[in-house]
C-alpha cells in the first residue's frame, strides 16, 4: 500500500484567466476504488490529466505508482486485438489475456478479430482488461460508460468492483455504486473525500445541505429579530438622551446623570445586539457554500388532438437486406414516456429516425399522426459546429429563454459567442437539451441525452419530466434515470 499526495496543486489553462485548481491538497490510498464526481466544468478530466503528467502545474504530486489513463489511444485499429493487447502490456502471455477477458464475458476468439470491427462496448472492455494487467499501475478511468449499453455497464462495474487502485469518472449512479468504495467530490468551494458508495455519499451530502438550509433559515429569522431589537434600543437611547434637556416649561430640572446612564445602557445594549447580529451573519455566510441544487427547469409541451401520436406495428430495421431486430410493436399515447432498451447495435436509434424525417430501411408499419411536432436530441455531439445564436434564431427559439435554461443547468459562462466545436462534450449536450426544452412539441425524442451530463443535472432533468409529464420516446442506459421517468420500457 502507498499513498498519492497532492500538495498545493495550482493549474490554469493558458487561454483562461481563472485557475481550475488553486492550492488543492489531497491524499489518496493506492488501493482505493475512488469515484471522482462533480459538476461539468469542475475539473475532473483536468485532474486526471494532471496526475497523468500531461500538463505543467504548480505544487507537487507524489506517489509510488505509475499512472495510466483510459481511454487509451489505439493506433492502427486494423490490427488484431491480440496485437494491441501485446502492445499495451508486452510482459503478459496470451493465456492471461484470455483469463482477463473472460471475467468481462468475452470469448477468446475475440483476440484474432480486427479491433475496429468490435463495438464501442467491446473495445472498452478490451482496453480496460489490458491496462489492469500492467504491473504497478494506478488507472485513471475517464467516462468508461459513454456508449455502453446497460448490460455492458453492469459487466464493467462488476469487473472494476473486483479490482483496486483506480480513480473513475462517471455520471451513472448505479455504475458507481457497483464498483467504488470511496468518493472524491470536487465541490464548489472545496474538495471532499470519504469512504463508502456513491449513493451513501450523495444521501449524506443532500442531508447536510438540508440541515444547513434549515439552519440558514433559522439564522435569517434571528438576524431579522436582532436587527429590529438593535434599532429599537438605539432609538430609545436617542430619545432618552434628548430628555436630559427637559421640557422647558418651569418643571424641575431633569436628573441628567440618571438619564445619561440610562441612555448609555440602552446604547450599549444596541451595540451588543449588533455584535450578535454580525456574528450570526458570518455564521450564515459559511452555510450552503457547496450547494449544488439549481432552479427548477420548465417545459411547455403541446397537447396533441388525439390520444395516439405514433404507432409501431411489427417494425424491423433492415441493414444490407438483413433485419437486425425482432419485430417490435408499441403505441405512443399522449402523456406516455417510452424507453427503448436493448444492447448496442439492435436498432434503437434507427427506430427513431423516421420520426425526425430521416429515411431508414425497415419492414412493418410506422404510423405518425398528421401535424405532429417533434423535438429531437441526437446521440452524437462530436460533429456539432456553428454559431449557437444563429442556430437558435434559425429555429425560432428565444435567445433569452435559452440562456436562462442553460444557466439553470449549470453552464455559467456565456457560450453564444463561441462556435459549438469549441465547447466540451458535456456543454454541447446541455446546449441540445436546453434547445429542446425551449421548443413546444407534441413529442420529445431524446437519443442518449445524458452522455457527458453530470449527476446533478440528471437529477434536475428527472424532476422536470416527472413534474410536466411530456410525451417522450427516449433511449438511455442510465438505469436510475430510465426507471425514474419511463412509463413503459420496450425491449429490442
Amino acid at each position: 500500500m502507498s499513498m498519492i499526495k497532492i500538495e498545493n496543486l495550482t493549474f490554469c489553462y493558458p487561454a483562461c484567466g481563472e485557475n481550475v485548481f488553486e492550492n488543492l491538497n489531497a491524499v489518496i490510498d493506492t488501493e482505493w476504488k475512488l469515484a471522482l464526481v462533480g459538476r461539468n466544468g469542475r475539473g475532473k478530466t483536468t485532474l486526471l490529466k494532471l496526475l497523468h503528467g500531461e500538463y505543467e502545474y504548480g505544487g507537487k504530486i507524489t506517489g509510488g505508482v505509475r499512472f495510466d489513463y483510459f481511454p487509451y489511444a489505439v493506433k492502427d485499429k486494423n490490427r488484431s486485438v491480440a496485437d494491441i493487447l501485446s502492445e499495451i502490456c508486452p510482459e503478459r502471455y496470451e493465456w492471461e489475456f484470455i483469463k482477463e477477458l473472460s471475467s468481462l464475458g468475452m470469448d477468446a476468439d475475440v483476440l484474432y478479430m480486427p479491433f475496429e470491427y468490435l463495438s464501442s462496448g467491446e473495445q472498452t472492455k478490451i482496453l480496460l482488461a489490458a491496462m489492469f494487467l500492467k504491473e504497478n499501475n494506478f488507472l485513471l478511468i475517464d467516462e468508461p460508460t459513454n456508449h455502453l449499453d446497460a448490460a455492458a455497464r453492469e459487466q464493467v462495474a462488476n469487473y472494476l468492483g473486483k479490482k483496486k487502485g483506480f480513480i473513475v469518472v462517471s455520471h451513472d449512479r448505479d455504475f458507481l455504486d457497483g464498483c467504488v468504495d470511496h468518493v472524491m467530490a470536487l465541490n464548489r468551494t472545496d474538495i471532499e473525500i470519504r469512504g463508502g458508495t456513491f449513493g451513501e455519499w450523495l444521501d449524506d451530502f443532500e442531508n447536510r445541505q438540508l440541515a444547513e438550509q434549515e439552519q440558514k433559515d433559522k439564522l435569517h429569522k434571528e438576524i431579522k429579530r436582532l436587527k429590529q431589537s438593535a434599532a429599537q434600543s438605539a432609538d430609545w437611547a436617542r430619545k432618552t438622551e434628548a430628555g436630559k434637556k427637559g421640557s422647558g416649561k418651569g418643571d424641575s430640572p431633569p436628573d441628567r446623570g440618571f438619564i445619561g446612564h440610562k441612555a448609555a445602557k440602552m446604547m450599549k445594549r444596541s451595540k451588543i445586539l449588533e455584535g450578535r447580529q454580525k456574528r450570526l451573519i458570518e455564521e450564515k455566510s459559511s452555510l450552503l457554500r457547496n450547494v449544488e441544487t439549481s432552479d427548477a427547469l420548465k417545459i411547455a409541451p403541446l397537447k396533441y388532438r388525439s390520444e395516439k401520436l405514433v404507432v409501431f406495428d411489427k417494425v424491423q430495421i433492415v441493414y444490407d437486406g438483413v433485419a437486425i431486430n425482432e419485430p417490435v410493436s408499441f403505441t405512443v399515447n399522449r402523456g406516455r414516456r417510452i424507453a427503448l432498451s436493448g444492447g448496442n447495435g439492435c436498432g434503437k436509434s434507427s427506430l427513431l429516425k423516421p420520426l425526425v424525417g430521416r429515411e431508414v430501411e425497415h419492414t412493418g408499419q410506422i404510423h405518425i399522426g398528421s401535424g405532429l411536432i417533434v423535438s429531437y436530441v441526437p446521440q452524437a455531439v462530436s460533429a456539432l459546429s456553428g454559431n449557437i445564436k444563429e442556430m437558435l434564431m434559425c429555429d425560432g427559439i428565444d435567445v433569452g429563454l435559452f440562456m436562462a435554461v442553460l444557466c439553470r443547468m449549470g453552464v455559467e459562462e456565456n457560450p453564444l459567442a463561441k462556435d459549438m466545436s469549441e465547447l466540451s462534450d458535456g456543454q454541447k449536450k446541455k446546449v441540445l437539451i436546453a434547445k429542446s426544452l425551449c421548443e413546444s412539441a407534441h413529442v420529445y425524442i431524446w437519443d442518449e441525452p445524458l452522455n457527458y451530463i453530470d449527476i446533478y443535472c440528471r437529477i434536475q432533468i428527472e424532476k422536470l419530466i416527472k413534474e410536466f409529464g411530456p410525451t417522450m420516446i427516449f433511449i438511455e442506459h442510465d438505469k436510475s434515470f430510465r426507471n425514474a421517468v419511463a412509463t413503459e420500457i420496450v425491449e429490442l
